[in-house]
């Protein structure tokens, strides 16, 4: 059946050709809608910088008179009540929920989330640590001085208008923007398969740029990044990123910046002091560092736990031992004022803000998405330059169409103005024609070749405008409008001249709004949660069921250990309490654990599932412990595989990390550790450096029998992962069983008939006679039983 006919019969149409398909009607529908929350609720204009919502706001109350507030309470307009204002945007442009349109002029009007609030609220706004604004119906607004910029304009014919929602009124499909607002506040949002999270910048680091673009169209990236180096904040705090990163998120349109707060260190008596944060990261409120900070210092029990983990006790007692007491001074005169007392004086003051920067949201990343609604009306993400150049080229059709205007204003006064000279020069001759013509404006113009305009000007004009001090006011008039006229016209017509105009406007802008930095820009690492762990020997003992535990010291007998019912050993590695864990999930993901993390020895140990999350339909299928130095052979049953150190595997993250690529039915073999030969520093040796001889070659055996050896050299090392280079060729039907690297012989065990475990040990002279380059068949290893895994022989 046709999708027509299957349309039709499922909504009881008739057999019509013209009925569109149902797939393609629901496509266009969610399309339309799309856009729809795109452009018309979600995503900042390029030109500028606000939501439809937040221009509807502007204009309102624009039309409402409500002024520029001055620098003092005296000047601007009077403030009204809020619920006027949105009473006069939801009437006449806004057809949405009165709290969508309170929600955004409470931000327009906060300091804290906008780097230059374009509204002056007065009464109860809310606060940066969360605190809702009090209801429309308290609080007033106006706009405030920096909204001229937006709105000063409007009425030069500088931008389109289209009907309302109702055709009733019209409004500006974009405001003329005389500074790209776009990155002077910046914009957070969430639409349909798009988002924006454009940071706020200095007003006079954008302007700089802009100045710069508009002299030099090819500035190089350097010299730009040199002129706005990077965010600028409205609480201020510290970017911590290298300049690279914040040039490759600038050059892309999307980036992470890492931010922490600032602080101070207050001096008291007898030798004590204290840190005082003063500023924080964009979105961090006082209120969530001091929640964090409780968390941390009082644990709950997780869901699903009886008691609080390791992890949980060890920060508790990390944070416990350099802080001593945490205050909330914030108010008036400090809008953050966070006082952390140290335990004692003796606290290094590194050590006490490391500590928190690592686990309190002191040191947080800032998100970059330089997505916009381009000149196009197309939203896309977009490099700096790109919004600037777009912004750029807006306003210089924003001057092009004021001077048009301009222009048209001064030649039509003008023109008025050469017809009241011709009255002037005969004055008796055009009264006598008013007094004694029955159609004087005919008249008029059929004597001194007037227009219809200039005759009735004339014929409004008051006789008190015929004295001879008018004649000369005329003529200063007329002077000084052929100068603006001539002015207007050399910008209309000479490209270099618009330029220098808008130069000298913006520069003029930057001059009367500009303001400092807030934002500190300042590279340093980023604060790594370190928990002080004795370095000691330990034997990992993983179970066959995936339990974990950890026992003091090396060398036990691995049959003294006591497993479950059905469970077994898997492997006991020695390694040192200070190394990690690797657990390799099936779907090649590898999730990382300390090793100090694990419980002891005298139970049964604890599931490696619950120190890790695992990806859904993901299981544990094989482990090991060692130092971040150790390299493992890593292969799949598909034939492939790769070298690869711990450190490449670790992960800060539960969730691990995607490391090894598998080919579809493919399985992972089991790790296996490369010897290198060399004792680690400090001379004690673990299951990851030993010392002995270094491992020269790969074996490789199939679980068809097949045996392959070759030089360790042909592998390559994967700091990135992936599913690396063909090891051994396999027929069809056949699969890896197993390789491991070696310098003496290998172990290979498997089943035999009737399920029975076998093992065969193959040393030097049954291996050389294997060898072969990587990647081919290798030879039929007579093992009498089906291979499963492949173990280095020491």
């Amino acid at each position: 059946m046709s999708d027509e006919n299957l349309f039709s019969a499922q909504t009881g149409a008739g057999c019509d050709d013209d009925a569109p398909a149902l797939a393609a009607y629901a496509q266009q529908a969610y399309l339309e809608y799309a856009l729809s929350v795109v452009k018309g609720r979600a995503l900042p204009d390029v030109c500028d910088g606000q939501k439809p919502v937040q221009r509807r706001i502007l204009y309102a109350m624009g039309r409402m008179g409500l002024g520029f507030a001055g620098a003092n309470a005296a000047s601007g307009a009077k403030p009204v009540k809020s619920a006027r204002v949105v009473g006069d945007v939801l009437g006449k442009f806004h057809p949405h929920g009165d709290s969508a349109a309170y929600d955004a002029l409470v931000r327009m009007a906060q300091d804290f989330s906008l780097r230059y609030p374009l509204i002056d609220g007065q009464g109860n706004f809310g606060s940066r640590d969360g605190d809702g604004a009090a209801a429309m119906r308290y609080t007033e607004a106006r706009l405030s001085r920096i909204t001229q910029l937006l709105l000063q304009e409007i009425d030069e014919g500088t931008v389109d208008f289209a009907p309302n929602y109702d055709g009733s009124a019209e409004e500006p499909r974009q405001l003329p923007a005389r500074l790209p607002f776009a990155l002077l506040n910046g914009a957070s949002g969430i639409a349909v398969g798009l988002a924006c999270e454009i940071p706020s910048h200095n007003l006079r680091e954008v302007a700089d740029a802009c100045v710069a673009l508009i002299g030099n169209e090819a500035l190089s990236d350097e010299a730009l990044f040199a002129l706005l180096p990077g965010p600028d904040y409205p609480g201020g705090g510290q970017i911590i990123s290298p300049a690279s990163d914040i040039e490759n998120a600038y050059r892309t349109g999307r980036g992470s910046l890492k931010v922490r707060a600032r602080w101070k260190v207050e001096e008291l008596a007898r030798g004590q002091w204290q840190m005082v944060v003063t500023e924080l990261p964009p979105g961090v409120s006082t209120q969530k560092v001091l929640e964090e900070i409780e968390e941390i210092t009082n644990p709950k029990v997780r869901a699903g736990k009886k008691a609080l983990t390791q992890e949980q006790t060890q920060l508790k007692a990390a944070l416990l031992a350099v802080l001593d007491e945490v205050r909330d001074e914030s108010g008036k005169q400090a809008p953050v004022r966070i006082v952390l007392a140290p335990k004692s004086r003796a606290i290094s003051q590194q050590e006490l803000a490391q500590t928190l920067l690592a686990h309190t949201s002191l040191e947080t990343s800032a998100p970059v998405n330089l997505t916009v609604v381009g000149l196009d009306g197309k939203p896309v993400q977009k490099p700096l330059r790109h919004m600037l150049t777009e912004w750029i080229a807006f306003r210089q059709g924003a001057i092009t169409r004021r001077s048009q205007h301009r222009l048209r204003k001064v030649s039509e006064r003008i023109h008025i103005l050469e017809g009241r000279q011709i009255v002037l020069l005969n004055i008796d001759e055009v009264i006598a024609i008013i007094r004694e013509s029955d159609e004087p404006k005919a008249a008029l113009i059929a004597r001194f070749a007037l227009t219809p305009a200039q005759a009735d000007d004339i014929l409004d004009i008051r006789l008190r405008q015929l004295a001879r001090l008018e004649a000369i006011r005329i003529e200063q008039e007329l002077a000084q409008l052929r100068q603006q006229q001539a002015a207007l016209q050399e910008i209309l017509d000479s490209p270099a001249a618009l330029r220098r105009l808008m130069v000298s406007e913006i520069e003029a802008d930057a001059q009367e709004f500009g303001d400092a930095r807030r934002t500190l820009i300042h590279a340093e690492k980023k604060a790594v949660a370190e928990v002080k762990v004795a370095d000691e020997p330990v034997t990992v003992i993983i179970s066959a069921q995936g339990w974990a535990r950890a026992r003091q010291g090396h060398g036990h007998d691995a049959a003294a250990f006591a497993f479950k019912a059905g469970d077994g050993l898997y492997a006991a590695f020695e390694c040192r309490s200070v190394d990690h864990l690797l657990i390799f999930g099936s779907d090649g993901r590898v999730y990382s654990a300390p090793v100090a993390s694990l419980p002891g020895a005298r139970g049964d140990g604890q599931p490696v599932t619950t120190l890790i999350e695992l990806q859904a339909g993901s299981q544990p299928v094989h482990y090991f412990a060692g130092p971040a130095s150790a390299t493992l052979l890593l292969c799949a049953s598909s034939g492939h595989g790769f070298l690869a150190q711990v450190e490449h595997m670790l992960s800060r993250h539960k969730g691990g990390k995607s490391f090894i690529t598998l080919a579809e039915g493919a399985r992972i073999c089991r790790p296996a550790l490369v010897h290198t030969g060399e004792a680690p520093a400090g001379g004690q040796a673990s299951s990851g450096q030993t010392t002995g001889a270094a491992d020269t070659h790969v074996a490789c055996v199939s679980t068809g029998g097949r045996l392959l050896t070759f030089a360790l050299e042909e592998i390559r090392l994967m700091e990135k992962g992936g599913r690396g280079l063909t090891l051994i060729a396999l027929e069809k039907g056949d699969a890896l069983a197993g390789a491991a690297s070696y310098a003496r012989g290998i172990r290979v065990t498997g089943t035999g008939r009737g399920g029975k475990a076998r093992e065969e040990v193959l040393e030097i002279r049954s291996l050389n006679n294997a060898l072969a380059a990587r990647a081919r068949k290798g030879r039929d290893g007579h093992f009498g039983f089906k291979p499963q895994q492949v173990q280095r022989v020491a």
